[in-house]
């Protein structure tokens, strides 16, 4: 659905202008963050000595194809202020991941770097619909994850009224949708479904609430998960795109006027599209693994830095800078299934065609004897929760059906009452692989 449109205001020089001007300020920022990055920080003037690549060989953005990949293990191994490239106390904030994995990835921002990334947050808002004086209800989490504080910041910076509720408790962030009338809430869209079931529960019409907007990120979601926030709520759903290596959300944002995938900011991150398993650099618009190089980052320069999410880039329409098509995934999320390619997102996709079946849902892969074997969760709506057995069956039976069809796996599907799957706070745990 779209609502009617809300009044933009003024843009950014460079987010309008024209595409030589725009690329001669890129390879402008781009030589002045590889020379600090190099000069800066052994690690990279490491990787550039061991291939005899020096900042002055870098003369065009097609040159920075010859500059080393940067990994997540790489920040890893330097943890936590190795990749510094300014002394700590020019250093005014520090992020990191969770670390689930192993150590966290440490990032640290200079005064400049915030003002940077809240002023593209604010760009990133109001590209939303988004105007001073609106009210934006924040349910990230703050702390260490940069989804709370990078919004926070962003809509302060744009002139918004922040209500900075963080993520959990379901139940009062549900009174204050009601009680303080937010017209934006920035939130997980899998949290957002968790918000909606609670509205419905406490007997709220979502529809009568001022919200009019949603901008949701930090995990890869669908057009029809779109569709289904967009219906129940009343909303507009709009993507915003980020990670914190890179800056945190705010990388890219997708316009109001088309709703076509995030426009990234290319004046302060360059993006490519690489092979993910050659490290080719694709053309546009054709599907690989999306690469940012941070163009003005001062206390953390990023180059090259393999994100995993897969994508591709498409020409500018809202904005002359390009835009990402949906993430269809993680490199590193893809499941392989007796030789098949499977990203969550596609089962999500097949769920939600189904009308009676929710968007809650959990997949389980695991072995029997040497096969791979892979098993779905979901639950029904509300109101066909009173579904006896062998209408579930009827569903599960057709789900299965058109994974097979449409995606090329044997799955074995238990469709359950509402409610019985867990809610996620933040991002959704979606995948249980217990084959690892």
């Amino acid at each position: 659905m779209t609502l009617p449109m809300q009044k933009i205001g003024p843009l950014d020089h460079l987010e309008t202008a024209s595409l030589d001007e725009l690329r001669h300020e890129q390879l402008q920022r781009l030589r002045w963050s590889i020379n600090h990055a190099y000069t800066n920080v052994p690690f990279y003037r490491d990787a550039f000595d061991k291939i005899g690549l020096k900042p002055m060989d870098i003369n065009s953005l097609e040159d920075l194809a010859k500059v080393p990949f940067t990994m997540k293990d790489d920040l890893r191994a330097n943890y936590p202020f190795g990749m510094f490239a300014t002394p700590m106390e020019q250093i005014v904030r520090v992020h990191a991941s969770s670390g689930t994995t192993g150590k966290p990835t440490v990032v640290g921002y200079t005064q400049k770097d915030i003002d940077t990334w809240a002023s593209v947050v604010a760009r990133s808002i109001r590209a939303g619909g988004g105007h001073a004086g609106d009210k934006v209800h924040v349910a990230y989490g703050y702390g260490l994850f940069t989804g709370g504080l990078g919004a926070h910041y962003g809509a302060e910076k744009l002139g918004c009224t922040v209500i900075p509720m963080s993520g959990g408790q379901t139940e009062k962030q549900v009174q204050l949708l009601k009680d303080f009338q937010p017209d934006i809430i920035m939130v997980t869209p899998s949290y957002m479904l968790n918000l909606a079931d609670e509205i419905e529960r406490q007997g709220i019409n979502p529809h009568d609430l001022p919200l009019r907007l949603g901008i949701f990120g930090a995990e890869p979601w669908t057009n029809a998960m779109r569709q289904e926030i967009e219906e129940r709520m009343g909303i507009d759903a709009l993507d915003i795109y980020g990670l914190s290596e890179v800056m945190g959300p705010g990388v890219g944002m997708e316009c109001i006027e088309t709703k076509d995938g995030p426009t990234i900011w290319e004046d302060h991150f360059y993006p490519e599209i690489i092979n993910p398993e050659t490290g080719d650099v694709l053309a546009d618009g054709e599907y690989g693994e999306l690469v940012f190089t941070s163009l003005t980052k001062e206390g953390l320069p990023i180059l090259r830095y393999r994100t995993r999410d897969l994508t591709r880039l498409l020409p500018g329409t809202a904005r002359p800078m390009r835009r990402i098509d949906k993430i269809t995934g993680r490199s590193d999320d893809m499941l392989i299934i007796r030789g098949v390619n499977v990203f969550p997102s596609q089962i999500e996709e097949q769920i939600l065609r189904i009308g009676e079946l929710s968007p809650h849902y959990e997949i389980e892969v695991y072995k029997e004897g040497n096969l791979d074997c892979i098993d779905i969760r979901c639950e029904l709506k509300p109101e066909h929760g009173s579904a006896d057995a062998g209408e579930r069956g009827k569903y599960a039976q057709k789900l299965s059906h058109n994974i097979k069809s449409f995606i090329g796996i044997s799955t074995r599907v238990d469709i359950t009452e509402p409610g019985r799957l867990a809610r996620s706070e933040g991002k959704a745990k979606r995948v249980f692989d217990r084959r690892k």
